[in-house]
């Protein structure tokens, strides 16, 4: 509930009862339960069903791996859809802090939120399978297929954000004496791609000129790219970092 009410603290879905379990029947397709592809449990039933859920979240047998796992959790929290809205978003959330708080993954980085919109269609006909026939080896297939896709996606990425980093870094390194502040200067930059002067001085320990000039030096070399126009209050963005 905590996650759920920092999710929606802001943008959509704020005005949902963030961090509330719902208290009102809600359901998926349809303009009323009656004629909706999906109903979850009643209101009255929401508290048991994710005590349960939790249970089975902490429960540590080693007869099921992390992974079938992650994927049984996925469908169970859709299921109860315990909350007005956000259901989604936190459901796919949870996979990734269940293979974080089991050390599987040291960083959050596998997110299967593209592969399902991706695969739009046949998510939610394998959960309505799952649901209405019991065919968890269909969903558990398709589930594990998006996680190593994903994963396979995310490491190619990785590889390629740090073959960028180590060329824009010998091109810093090569401004000789202005070198030693644009490389602090560049290290930030990866770590917040969209910086202004005053944050990257303070972060540094730069002065705001000397920061300006490394600034003006990455933006010759093509690293950055000042988007305001204005001579104040300028910004710069790690065009090149923000594609991947």
């Amino acid at each position: 509930r905590e996650i759920h009410e920092v999710l929606l603290a802001k943008g959509r879905g704020r005005d949902k009862l963030p961090g509330e379990f719902r208290r009102s029947q809600n359901w998926i397709g349809g303009s009323r339960p009656g004629n909706a592809a999906f109903v979850p449990p009643p209101p009255e039933l929401v508290l048991e069903c994710m005590g349960a859920l939790e249970l089975f979240l902490h429960d540590q047998r080693p007869e099921i791996p992390l992974l079938i796992k992650a994927g049984l959790v996925q469908v169970q929290f859709e299921t109860i859809h315990p909350f007005l809205d956000g259901n989604g978003r936190l459901g796919r959330l949870l996979i990734t802090f269940l293979l974080c708080e089991a050390n599987a993954l040291r960083e959050p980085i596998l997110y299967l939120s593209l592969y399902f919109r991706k695969h739009r269609s046949a998510y939610y006909d394998m959960l309505d399978r799952v649901r209405t026939q019991g065919d968890w080896e269909t969903w558990l297939n398709f589930f594990l297929i998006g996680v190593k896709e994903t994963a396979d996606q995310a490491s190619n990425a990785a590889r390629r954000i740090v073959a960028l980093f180590e060329e824009h870094r010998r091109q810093v390194e090569a401004l000789l004496r202005p070198a030693a502040s644009a490389l602090r200067v560049f290290e930030h930059l990866q770590r917040n791609p969209i910086v202004s002067i005053p944050a990257t001085a303070r972060k540094s320990g730069i002065s705001a000129p000397t920061v300006a000039k490394s600034f003006e030096h990455l933006r010759r070399l093509g690293c950055v790219r000042e988007i305001t126009g204005r001579q104040r209050r300028r910004l710069f963005v790690y065009d090149a970092y923000l594609a991947f």
